[in-house]
């Protein structure tokens, strides 16, 4: 039985070859023995760490799912409290540069075929962003303005949701729209008074 530190290396191991072979060869042309090849194991020791290449491409999107959220961590770190209109600029900034990011692996996410894999990158970015905006943005505006929106969590994971599909489909959307949509559907409060 190998050490569990071992175990989450070879696993490791595995996600990035995947990654790397999902960006220069596509999901579609690229196997198992393909992913063994690169990382030097046994087709059994693959199946050891992962059930199927569907395990491993879900731990893909999980990679690209906790870059999604480390960048909103950063960007909440960063945004200046009770600053609302700055923070929408920066957050629609922010948003427009994660989706529309031109590597392999998301170019592949915009592809018609893809599209059972995009709507599982789409689901796990927004539950995610939406819990941590949650326990996090949310309750910081709260400090300063009154919450117009009663499901804080569903609220966030539908617009996530949506704006990645509209920004997936109308990526030439202006910036202004974006806040615009941001700011109707959680009822921000972008007065004067509460801005700086």
């Amino acid at each position: 039985m190998e050490e569990p530190s071992v175990a989450g290396k070879r696993r490791e191991q595995i996600v990035s070859a995947a990654c790397s072979l999902y960006e220069h060869k596509g999901i579609d042309r690229t196997s198992v023995k393909d992913m063994t090849d690169a990382v030097g194991i046994t087709r059994s020791l693959f199946y050891h760490y992962f059930s199927s290449k569907d395990e491993v491409t879900d731990a893909v999107l999980d990679r690209y799912v906790e870059g999604f959220v480390a960048e909103v961590r950063i960007w909440n770190e960063l945004r200046v409290e009770r600053d609302v209109a700055g923070a929408l600029r920066s957050a629609v900034k922010l948003l427009r540069g994660l989706l529309l990011e031109r590597d392999s692996l998301r170019l592949m996410l915009l592809k018609d075929e893809n599209a059972s894999l995009y709507l599982r990158f789409a689901q796990r970015v927004s539950e995610a962003v939406a819990h941590y905006l949650t326990d996090t943005t949310a309750v910081d505006y709260a400090k300063f303005h009154t919450l117009e929106i009663k499901r804080v969590y569903e609220s966030f994971y539908l617009l996530t949701f949506g704006l990645i599909g509209y920004v997936r489909q109308h990526p030439e959307a202006s910036d202004e729209l974006l806040a615009d949509l941001i700011a109707d559907t959680l009822h921000l409060d972008l007065s004067e008074a509460h801005g700086n």
